[in-house]
């Protein structure tokens, strides 16, 4: 194993993801062109340096946006949770936060005008700022820093929007029969997702929450009085653990492929993520 590829620990749980093709030329081996993939996605390079030890960068290119466009990084990332969920290693305490990214002039480059296929979304989740074209990541996470969803917004989309969306997204599917695990017990989030409709949503759906109230929620309240009603209840020492999240994206922007978007469309640079979370399980259990 050279650096930025995958342990043995890693092909053993990928592996039986990967689709077989049953007819045709022999191709590529499977194991060397993941962690091409891999290696791409690790270290950030463009797709045509990748080194001759992973075969043509064009086979590996190929069989990633396959990948891409049947889910296969998704399917792993829920099976490999639901391992752990089997086992009773998720602790359904969940995080939430966002990050932003910084896109790469690569990453507009989504060619001329009346040349977009019609299944491809307009913004492809760039957002133009003062300092150029950014993407958003939403995280929910375990409390041991562990991806359990993840949303990919343009860069200027406020978290409140994107909270329910981003829970809703939890699927952890189970081993044997059963519905998948949606609901988590327990949210911790910042002040961007204080708002009644959040917390109104959360209680609908029996969650327990620990979110800080902003300073005008705050004065407002009080404000009207005896109709404000009573504050939202908040556990100081519950919301250090929120901190959790924060160190998921740090493990997550070790991948250099995705501290900075090179990819043109949406779906490539998800899947990035997801492939990226899936070894941060593989490598936590």
């Amino acid at each position: 194993m050279q650096r930025h590829e995958l342990t043995d620990q890693d092909w053993v749980l990928l592996a039986p993801l990967i689709p077989s093709a049953s007819t045709g030329r022999p191709r590529v081996d499977d194991g060397r062109v993941i962690n091409g993939m891999v290696y791409k996605i690790r270290t950030g390079l463009p797709w045509r340096d990748l080194p001759d030890r992973y075969g043509p960068w064009q086979t590996v290119y190929t069989r990633f946006r396959r990948y891409v466009l049947s889910g296969v990084f998704t399917q792993a990332l829920q099976q490999i949770q639901a391992q752990a969920d089997a086992a009773g290693g998720i602790d359904w305490l969940v995080q939430i936060d966002s990050t932003i990214v910084r896109a790469h002039q690569h990453a507009a480059a989504t060619g001329r005008k009346g040349m977009r296929r019609p299944d491809q979304p307009d913004e492809e989740a760039l957002g133009r700022s003062r300092g150029g074209l950014t993407t958003k990541i939403h995280l929910a996470c375990d409390s041991r820093g562990r991806p359990l969803a993840l949303l990919i917004t343009p860069g200027q989309r406020h978290d409140g929007v994107c909270a329910q969306p981003l829970l809703e997204r939890i699927r952890v599917p189970r081993l044997g029969p059963g519905r998948p695990r949606c609901r988590p017990t327990h949210v911790i989030a910042d002040k961007a997702y204080s708002s009644r409709g959040f917390r109104t949503y959360l209680r609908k759906r029996g969650i327990g929450h620990t979110i800080p109230e902003k300073a005008d929620q705050q004065r407002h309240r009080r404000n009207r009085g005896r109709q404000g009603g009573r504050p939202p209840a908040f556990d100081r020492e519950t919301y250090r653990r929120r901190n959790t999240v924060e160190r998921c994206f740090n493990r997550l922007k070790h991948f250099r492929g995705i501290a900075t978007r090179y990819d043109k469309t949406t779906a490539s640079y998800e899947a990035a993520v997801s492939l990226a979370s899936f070894l941060l399980w593989a490598r936590s259990v």
